[in-house]
């Protein structure tokens, strides 16, 4: 069923190489108007994944400008994880690192699980499909949570 719109929501996963990146670009996309969208990694050790940004390119979803950063450079640069009225985890590792970071706050920290499509399929089509498969996941999330996009 779905809710209101938060006004801010972060999305985590492991690197902010895959999964948070094309929910950041698929929020954006969808309810980009009516909400502020960022998201983080636990670590950010590698760049934008490039069957991320062409997946999401199918759709219309821009990601190769996207640069990846952890939580603990958001709070280097500034950003005020407590500012958020939302952090969606898509790993269970980001959803620790959320809870932790968030213990002393009063918001919300959901857990979506989502497939990581890093490790599966031989071979560029193969890698294609698991990669478009949890970017439909999260878009069906997404529609579930926060209702189909306006217009």
């Amino acid at each position: 069923m779905a809710r209101d719109i938060p006004a801010s929501v972060l999305f985590c996963c492991d690197q902010n190489a895959v999964r948070s990146p094309m929910a950041e670009g698929l929020m954006k996309q969808m309810h980009g108007k009516s909400c502020y969208v960022q998201s983080a990694g636990v670590r950010n050790d590698l760049e934008i994944d490039g069957f991320a940004v062409t997946v999401c390119r199918e759709i219309g979803v821009e990601l190769a400008r996207h640069r990846s950063r952890s939580f603990t450079e958001m709070q280097q640069w500034g950003d005020d994880l407590s500012g958020f009225d939302l952090i969606v985890a898509l790993s269970p590792a980001s959803q620790r690192m959320a809870l932790e970071f968030t213990r002393h706050f009063h918001l919300d920290v959901e857990y979506w699980p989502v497939l990581d499509p890093t490790g599966i399929g031989e071979g560029r089509e193969a890698k294609l499909v698991a990669y478009r498969q949890a970017r439909d996941q999260i878009r069906a999330r997404m529609i579930e949570r926060f209702g189909a996009p306006a217009g």
